[in-house]
């Protein structure tokens, strides 16, 4: 096992290294102007029902635990796993508007970045700390989204930031900290792999110990693993949210959503040259990783080739991990305790550019628009009297239903449709006409909401007894004969 003297480690104890809050605060505003700028933020259907979740966990002054949005599942268990996120997101709705809620990511986003760049320019020269965060960013940017995964980012950051800074002073991290794991568990489904981190991090603490300390070391670790444990049940929902990730990733038809696909290399996508960059820079300069770390390492990476989703959470981690040994093989003889930056002017100057950016974006205020996962023109003309019937819609269109007041017939809520109706759904929509008929018979579906172009839309065209209602280039709104009562 490659492992860090007890001398070097102390040497990177962040009471010895102190890289100043200037390049924290400027990479912090530069992720919070993305984040409040770019339309990308709002261009996922979640985001939609995890509002309308939110919403109606504040109406209700209780915590979502059956379906009151579909009509397909209504009434059936399903736990609001992430409320704590979703009543955060209805609340900066509420507040101000969608411009609110981009202005709340950005901060998540920023406070992420800041606490990755502290760490991250402790160990790096300039120009090595710009490429990295660089890098980082282009792993992270395709789940740059106003999710509650984004708003669990700085806690996610704050985890692995106070398992290493434990092992860097040679102990257990404090009882205390178990409490960030009870925020996570409430805000995101991913603090199961916070959990997971507890374990290479204590077996490396351990097998570094004097061999007469290696029990003591062991209890503080069980003991900080055991508090942890307790704080992930400290939610609504108890053991049930503990397994609803596991459950989740267990579900056979996640392929057929994009964010759960493999990556796909068959062309050259910004993941792609960040992970060959940092192979290249890794490998011609001998970088050399503590065996542990490099297991999680290459469990990250793993997970984000398999389902590209994880890999916005690889480039924090990542970086957060490889700081210290990409810093001693870019510049072996720099010393490790750098001279303080002054950083509480470069605080007040970003803070003061924030605020100004947050004025700009209050003063120009966020409007959606028709788009690909918001079908708003679509369903303005939908007579009301058939938005109250039966639907069959796109995947991506359900979350806009939901927030508008339409029951779907299913949206982003995986967990909740279960294996053998989402594949049934997916099966309809390749298209299969028998599969698809089944469904429109067995749900007495009267209209359709589907995306312009897609071979369900043209095989509807084609079906004796429907007529097209509308099309725009998004949507496209077929409606079954008599569904609608005749013009007077």
């Amino acid at each position: 096992m490659v492992s860090l003297p007890a001398q070097d480690r102390s040497a990177f104890s962040p009471s010895a290294v102190d890289a100043g809050w200037a390049a924290p605060a400027l990479a912090a505003l530069l992720i919070y102007a993305v984040v409040v700028f770019a339309p990308q933020v709002l261009n996922d259907a979640d985001t939609w029902w995890h509002l309308a979740a939110g919403r109606w966990m504040l109406d209700h002054r209780g915590i979502l635990r059956v379906d009151v949005f579909s009509y397909t599942h209504a009434g059936k268990p399903w736990h609001a796993h992430e409320w704590l996120s979703e009543v955060a997101m209805a609340l900066a709705y509420r507040a101000a508007g969608w411009t609110g809620v981009v202005l709340l990511f950005g901060c998540a986003a920023a406070a992420a970045m800041a606490l990755v760049t502290r760490r991250a320019a402790r160990q790096l020269p300039p120009l090595t700390l710009t490429v990295a965060l660089a890098l980082m960013v282009a792993c992270m940017a395709p789940g740059l989204l106003a999710r509650p995964h984004l708003l669990a980012l700085p806690v996610v950051v704050i985890w692995m930031d106070a398992l290493l800074a434990a092992r860097e002073a040679d102990r257990a991290p404090p009882l205390l900290l178990s409490g960030v794991m009870a925020l996570w568990a409430n805000m995101h489904g991913g603090h199961v792999l916070g959990l997971g981190l507890i374990a290479p991090f204590a077996l490396e603490a351990v097998s570094a110990a004097p061999p007469e300390r290696r029990l003591a070391v062991f209890r503080g670790w069980a003991a900080f693993a055991l508090a942890s444990l307790a704080a992930s049940l400290a939610t609504p929902f108890g053991v049930a949210g503990l397994l609803y990730p596991i459950e989740l990733v267990r579900l056979k038809f996640l392929p057929e959503i994009v964010e759960w696909r493999p990556q796909d290399f068959s062309k050259i996508g910004t993941f792609e040259i960040a992970l060959m960059a940092s192979l290249f820079v890794m490998l011609q300069r001998g970088v050399r990783i503590p065996t542990l770390r490099l297991a999680i390492l290459l469990g990250l990476v793993d997970m984000a080739l398999h389902q590209s989703r994880h890999q916005f959470l690889l480039g924090p981690l990542a970086l957060m991990l490889l700081a210290e040994p990409i810093g001693r093989a870019v510049a072996p003889d720099a010393p490790r305790a750098r001279q303080a930056v002054a950083g509480q002017g470069w605080i007040a100057a970003c803070a003061a550019l924030a605020l100004l950016l947050a004025g700009v974006r209050l003063a120009f205020p966020v409007e959606r628009l028709n788009g690909p996962r918001a079908p708003i023109q679509a369903l303005m003309h939908a007579p009301a009297a058939l938005r109250a019937q039966p639907v069959f819609n796109d995947y991506g269109f359900g979350g806009y239903l939901i927030f508008e007041g339409v029951r779907p017939f299913i949206d982003g809520r995986s967990d909740m449709y279960g294996e053998a109706f989402s594949s049934a759904f997916f099966r309809a929509e390749r298209p299969d006409p028998a599969a698809l008929d089944r469904l429109l018979t067995q749900w007495q579906v009267s209209w359709t909401l589907l995306s312009f172009g897609d071979p369900v839309t043209e095989m509807m065209d084609r079906r004796p007894g429907w007529r097209r209602l509308y099309a725009d280039r998004y949507a496209v709104i077929h409606v079954r004969d008599g569904a609608l009562p005749p013009s007077p």
